[in-house]
């Protein structure tokens, strides 16, 4: 293959990557777009990579063919790390960022086992503990910060633990906001912890099967505000380290924004995860308002 298709196939991947993001993954599309130019390949290709892992099961007609996909991702991944081609667009992608950036492999690797381990659960599977959840949002979220970051070789331990608690707090606040899905999809809401639902009168028992009781709005509104208060807590602590983050990592870290959008939704729709408004726009709030929140955020330094 010579150089000039091997640049316009990489041209296509990388626009790709853009188009899987903005189509699926608006509100980080928004965000990568207020990184530097140098930094925005890179960021599109990783987040591409999580929209392809994070919709796996979702888009398959058999939860089977989405764990085969999510294999096929891990699999993906030892190649791209021992140099070889795979053709699809968004390995093209990452296996340029990689070979450019020295993206570590141990990121990736940790935010598709943490979702073949999710979609290796029963439908009725209930997570014991919220500290279970903080681990499976670190895993698929805080890995996407850590790369970016890396791939614009910001080394900061200040950065990282920002970036370990904001992806904790977007984690936690896109699985309340998937809820509705989930129970529309399987008759069962999966992201409620045991210990949260027995908790607030959530957690029953239908012979020898827990599950989550969905006719309690109140107690799932409960429910979903002690969770909510979980994630808040770590955007604080992301604030707190703001002084100590470097000015250049501070626009990776703006996803802190769309999870602030979260939690000022669901404030507003008194904790109800089902609430229409949610929905709306983007992540609750007209999309220009959403914009120039963003924009503001970007333009002052902060996240």
């Amino acid at each position: 293959m010579n150089s000039a298709s091997t640049s316009s196939g990489l041209r296509e991947a990388f626009s790709y990557c853009v188009q899987q993001v903005r189509n699926y993954d608006y509100h980080h599309y928004l965000c990568v777009l207020e990184l530097p130019p140098n930094m925005r390949k890179a960021a599109f290709a990783l987040r591409a990579f999580n929209v392809e892992t994070s919709r796996a099961m979702d888009v398959a007609s058999d939860p089977k063919i989405g764990l085969m996909r999510l294999l096929w991702w891990k699999e993906a991944i030892d190649k791209i790390f021992s140099n070889k081609l795979i053709e699809h667009p968004v390995t093209r992608a990452l296996s340029s960022v990689i070979s450019e950036h020295k993206v570590s492999k141990n990121w990736l690797k940790r935010s598709v086992d943490a979702r073949i381990n999710d979609a290796n659960r029963e439908v009725t599977d209930i997570p014991e503990t919220l500290e279970e959840l903080e681990r499976y949002a670190e895993d698929t979220a805080s890995t996407i910060l850590y790369s970016t970051l890396q791939s614009g070789y910001i080394r900061s331990t200040a950065a990282d633990h920002a970036a370990s608690h904001i992806g904790k707090a977007s984690g936690l606040l896109l699985l309340l906001k998937s809820l509705p899905y989930h129970a529309n999809k399987n008759s069962h809401i999966p992201y409620i912890p045991a210990e949260v639902a027995e908790k607030h009168g959530l957690l029953v028992n239908h012979s020898g099967q827990r599950e989550i009781r969905a006719d309690s709005r109140e107690g799932l509104c409960n429910a979903v505000f002690e969770m909510a208060s979980v994630a808040n807590a770590h955007l604080q602590k992301a604030q707190e380290l703001r002084g100590t983050v470097p000015a250049e990592a501070r626009p990776v870290l703006l996803p802190a924004v769309p999870a602030e959008v979260i939690l000022d939704t669901l404030r507003r729709v008194q904790f109800d995860v089902f609430d229409p408004r949610l929905t709306r726009g983007i992540l609750g709030i007209p999309p220009l308002w959403f914009q120039l929140k963003l924009k503001w955020y970007s333009w002052r330094g902060k996240y």
